[in-house]
């Protein structure tokens, strides 16, 4: 019995099977490559697809791309100190002082 299983330990023997050029770059080239390309491939496809979906519509996103253009509405009137100094711009305005007094 162990001289048939010292056989087949023989037979898987290294020097025996040779790797040869091909192998070397199938092995150490094209299927790290190949793993790489499909990884970054789906990271853009997924990336594609949040911006498509997600991201053009977040306000945040448009405004650090450019995607929207700011419009500057002016603030409404509500308290007691914005009519003052409303006021105050506009007399300065009609007497043709600058917001200075000067």
């Amino acid at each position: 019995m162990e001289s048939s299983s010292s056989s087949s330990f023989q037979s898987l023997d290294s020097s025996e099977y040779v790797i040869s050029n091909l192998d070397h770059f199938n092995l150490f080239i094209l299927r790290p490559f190949l793993a790489t390309t499909f990884v970054l491939s789906f990271i853009l496809l997924g990336w594609l697809l949040a911006w498509k979906l997600v991201l053009v519509h977040v306000p945040l996103v448009q405004e650090i791309f450019g995607l929207r253009n700011k419009s500057r509405k002016p603030k409404p009137q509500t308290g007691r100190l914005s009519r003052f100094y409303s006021n105050i711009n506009a007399r300065d305005r009609a007497s043709g002082k600058d917001s200075f007094g000067l």
